[in-house]
């Protein structure tokens, strides 16, 4: 019994030994470290333990035809760490193998089917017990498949005494030989203990790049970006590396750099995917991917969100495969969290830079002598034909100048916005008549905008639309429920707007004489995330925004 004992523990050893040499092998460590798997990494740690199992029954100890192995050891092992999948996949393979190169053999039978049950009863530990507990729950179930598979030799076994006296032999080595499944399980979770060394690395490397990229997140233009595609590629030694936000890439540097130079490219569906999801997306050479000709293996997609809201991505691409590790995983979304809060607190400066401009705006505008040389000049000329109307108009020119003399950067109630819009507007008719109709299209709708948001759109369908047509125009103003925002129009029946200056609004590429448009559209998209849909109709112009309910 002894012997058999000191053959049994040896050979545990053994397994031990050549499951710690292929641990070390860097494919394998980063299987493991994973904690979900795909059908690759299952059909590999499969093969691992299977491979393992077989083996132990050819360096088996023959007892009377009984081969003592530790082929339980290996299927309790992998059952325990990775799921009743590796598990019951093992047993089956192992216990088959098992049986059919000895179909006659007195244990071949128990054999089979004690493996079978060593599968299933390590993928029962896997789900049931908490990681932490496994290794001592694995060998008690290691135990167990023992003593069933003990009995089945007894059940099995002709003549009976053949039977007993394997069983009364064997039974206690083979018993205390299951300590080696604590063994093995706690070598992988020494490696899976790793992860807060490596995540601790990251989180270094991550503040080391937030640190060098800082000072180009003060301006946010295409050449700051670039600049922080650029040290991230070289930090983390990627191929290229590219930041999006929702619609377009909005720099791109690395391998096919060359395509992005000029205007932003169209994200991919791919990048559409994640930013609809919020998750993670991997792709380590499973499938390729073509960009310029080049061939892109391993790719990682990461959300950047603002207010748990997704604004972008960061991409990183690589030429081989699987070059996506743990430890890359751990850096990049580590860096994609800090890049989130860098661009945020970018753009609440970037929004109180606009909002100082548009005050700027706002008072240059009520001390414009032109704005009120005209506007008294409607008075002036009114007072001849209607006094109340005059009487009015000052009003109207009263309220409108107050306002901008009140404005600020906090956020106003849409009635106080849509009643300078109603001031600039009877001011506005006052000199043009019937050449000015307005249309209000209001639902009773109380929330909060930014000010100084609809008034300048306003302006800009009169003097660019309405003005520079022919004949009396038409702006319809509408303010609507949509769902859960507020969908706020501007359509005016002018000249139309040009498609290019379009462009160039979405490229941040805008004339100085569109200035407020541009103010606009960019305050709109640095507050909620998009900025103004702007549409050429067949006779007009179309301005929406959306607004949150707030």
């Amino acid at each position: 019994m002894y012997i058999v004992l000191l053959n049994f523990l040896e050979r545990s050893m053994l397994l031990f030994f050549a499951f710690f040499l292929v641990t070390r092998i860097s494919t394998v460590k980063e299987v493991l470290l994973n904690e979900q798997y795909k059908l690759r990494e299952y059909v590999i740690i499969c093969m691992i333990f299977s491979i393992f199992a077989i083996f132990s029954t050819y360096f088996a100890l023959d007892y009377h035809g009984s081969l003592i192995n530790v082929r339980n050891v290996a299927i309790i092992s992998g059952g325990v760490m990775f799921g009743p999948i590796v598990g019951i996949v093992t047993g089956l393979v192992s216990g088959l193998h098992r049986y059919l190169i000895d179909i006659n053999g007195i244990t071949s039978l128990p054999c089979l089917i004690s493996s079978l049950i060593a599968g299933v009863i390590s993928g029962v530990i896997y789900k049931n017990v908490v990681k932490k507990n496994r290794w001592i729950y694995g060998i008690l179930g290691g135990m167990l498949t023992i003593i069933i598979e003990m009995g089945l030799i007894l059940l099995f076994t002709k003549p009976f005494y053949l039977g007993y006296e394997i069983v009364s032999k064997i039974s206690f080595p083979m018993i205390i030989g299951q300590f080696s499944i604590g063994i093995i399980v706690s070598l992988v979770q020494s490696i899976e203990n790793d992860k807060d060394r490596i995540a601790a690395e990251q989180s270094k490397l991550a503040l080391d790049i937030a640190n060098k990229t800082l000072p180009y997140f003060r301006n946010l233009d295409k050449y700051g970006l670039n600049k922080i595609c650029t040290i991230i590629k070289e930090d983390i030694n990627a191929d290229a590396v590219a930041i999006t936000d929702k619609n377009y890439i909005l720099a791109y540097v690395g391998l096919g750099q060359e395509k992005y130079t000029k205007d932003y490219e169209p994200i991919t569906t791919y990048t559409m995917d994640v930013i609809e999801s919020g998750n993670i997306m991997i792709r380590n050479g499973d499938d390729e991917d073509k960009y310029n000709d080049q061939i892109i293996k391993s790719s990682m997609i990461i959300p950047l969100k603002e207010k748990n809201e997704v604004v972008g991505t960061l991409k990183i691409y690589y030429k081989r495969n699987h070059k996506i590790t743990y430890s890359l995983r751990s850096l990049a979304v580590g860096l994609s969290q800090i890049i989130s809060t860098l661009m945020e607190l970018s753009k609440i400066e970037e929004i109180k830079e606009m909002a100082n401009k548009s005050e700027i705006k706002a008072l240059q505008t009520q001390i414009n002598p032109h704005f009120l040389f005209n506007a008294l000049n409607a008075i002036s000329a009114t007072i001849r034909i209607d006094q109340d109307e005059a009487r009015n108009l000052i009003i109207n020119l009263a309220n409108y100048l107050r306002y901008n003399l009140e404005i600020s950067n906090d956020f106003i109630s849409i009635n106080k916005e849509l009643k300078q819009v109603r001031d600039y507007i009877q001011i506005e008719k006052a000199r043009f008549g019937d050449r000015l109709n307005i249309v209000y299209d209001i639902d009773d709708i109380d929330i909060k905008i930014p000010s100084l948001i609809i008034q300048p759109l306003v302006e800009n369908a009169i003097i660019h639309g309405i003005l520079k047509a022919k004949g009396s125009g038409t702006i319809n103003i509408k303010v609507k429920k949509f769902g859960e925002k507020v969908k706020i129009e501007i359509i005016d029946s002018g000249i139309g707007i040009d498609e290019e200056l379009i462009k160039k609004l979405y490229r941040d590429d805008i004339p100085e004489n569109k200035i407020g448009l541009y103010n606009v559209h960019k305050r709109l998209k640095l507050i909620y995330g998009e900025g103004l849909i702007l549409e050429r109709l067949e006779k007009g112009t179309r301005i929406a925004f959306l607004v949150e309910r707030i």
